[in-house]
């Protein structure tokens, strides 16, 4: 192929030349005077010559090789899939004992604490020289005149503020003014240390005494 294409260049450029040679030729004649009819015929026959250009053999392409029996290639099973995965991280957990429970010693159960020391306490007169001599004070205006004398026992009973809130005759002195009298003094002039409960707190009670009515 490169020996073709070297021979095709080379007729190429001969060629060239003779044209430029027949433009010279062409143009001297036209100036220095000679005949049209000579150039006229050298231009006819240089330029009817026909250049064939050889063709360039065609190389045939090589045979193929000769074929040959191969043995088929071995089947080859795709080796199975493995999953790595990978190793999961080590977790290190600590865990603190618990405290060992308490340990319980029965112990006796202690006995209980005496009862505090009661602070009751039952009503006192309070005053009674003063009081009892108001009593007499106040003898009663017809047995006086009629010259009577008793004893008259009465029962009272004290409210927490140590007045007489209520009267009664325990034993009469057989005289109706008398047994009167007795309860109303001891109601108007009595007075009493109030009665006093467990705790010491002041609380009703009651008081039983004798009224002597005695004349001078």
């Amino acid at each position: 192929m490169a020996y073709a294409d070297q021979q095709m260049s080379g007729n190429k450029v001969v060629a060239l030349v003779i044209v430029a040679l027949i433009h010279v030729v062409v143009g001297y004649a036209l100036v220095t005077g000679l005949a049209f009819e000579a150039a006229k015929k050298v231009i006819a026959k240089v330029t009817t010559v026909d250049i064939e250009e050889e063709k360039p053999k065609e190389e045939e392409p090589p045979p193929p090789p000769p074929k040959q029996d191969q043995a088929p290639p071995p089947i080859v099973a795709p080796p199975p899939q493995i999953n790595i995965a990978p190793a999961p991280p080590v977790v290190q957990t600590v865990t603190e004992a618990p405290p060992p429970p308490p340990v319980l010693i029965p112990t006796a159960a202690p006995p209980p604490p005496p009862p505090a020391p009661s602070k009751a306490k039952g009503a006192s007169p309070k005053g009674q020289a003063g009081w009892a001599s108001r009593i007499q004070e106040n003898y009663p205006t017809r047995a006086a005149r009629d010259n009577i004398e008793g004893r008259v026992g009465v029962r009272v009973t004290i409210g927490p503020d140590g007045r007489v809130s209520g009267c009664s005759v325990s034993s009469s002195s057989g005289n109706s003014d008398l047994d009167s009298a007795a309860c109303d003094g001891m109601t108007r002039y009595a007075r009493f240390n109030p009665a006093l409960d467990d705790a010491g707190s002041p609380t009703s009670g009651s008081y039983s005494t004798a009224i002597v009515y005695k004349l001078n």
